[in-house]
């Protein structure tokens, strides 16, 4: 009996499968200036794109790697985001 390929992008580290996603998600925006009352109505948080692998995700947080050592357990580019931030997660196709 043949094993089902997976038609999701991943990689296999120390026998764990992590899968790569388009991480959309809401940041601070900031801005240091003079503004009028218009202008401050206007602002609105900045939507984020990111694309990584999935290292952890839990009912607090999201982590992620996008480099990774092909010799030994070992991670790069890494983040932590609050779930709360998280407007959409895509698993990506192959």
């Amino acid at each position: 009996m043949s094993k089902k390929k997976s038609k999701y992008k991943s990689l296999i580290i120390n026998k764990k499968r992590y899968y790569f996603y388009k991480i959309t998600w809401i940041d601070i925006l900031g801005d240091s200036g003079h503004a009028d009352a218009n202008e401050m109505r206007q602002m609105q948080p900045a939507v984020m794109v990111t694309n990584a692998y999935v290292f952890l995700k839990d009912k607090k947080r999201l982590i992620t790697f996008a480099s990774y050592d092909t010799t030994q357990e070992s991670f790069s580019d890494r983040n932590v985001f609050p779930i709360g931030c998280i407007v959409k997660m895509e698993k990506q196709n192959i």
